[in-house]
């Protein structure tokens, strides 16, 4: 498993026990990892929004509403759609990031056992 996804599944798990702390930890180093090139901040803006929607409990967020409810069917077809939209040529490399962390995210995410 390549480093950025092993990273992401840290993040997650930490994310699931409301570590904040610890997810902080990870975010920093996906960050890291990415680069700053645009696709870098793309991911960046992604995982950092995930976060922060988790720590301040956004209801109205789509991760709130994901985290709470652990609808691995509406996770399912988020990921199919993103990673969709991760791989369209029109998009910008800013956006392919994006669409790349919420991917990897969605992934990590359907792949935790407590979420059976």
């Amino acid at each position: 498993m390549p480093a950025r996804e092993m990273r992401m599944e840290m993040f997650v798990r930490a994310l699931l026990r409301r570590d904040f702390s610890r997810a902080k930890g990870h975010l920093e180093k996906l960050i890291k990892i990415a680069g700053n090139d645009e696709w870098g901040r793309g991911y960046a803006k992604a995982v950092e929004g995930i976060m922060n929607a988790l720590k301040d409990n956004d209801t109205d967020s789509l991760i709130v509403q994901l985290f709470s409810g652990k609808d691995r069917e509406k996770a399912k077809e988020l990921l199919d759609t993103y990673s969709k939209l991760a791989e369209q040529e029109f998009r910008d490399d800013y956006e392919r990031g994006y669409y790349t962390a919420w991917s990897e995210f969605l992934k990590a995410y359907l792949s935790q056992k407590t979420l059976v």
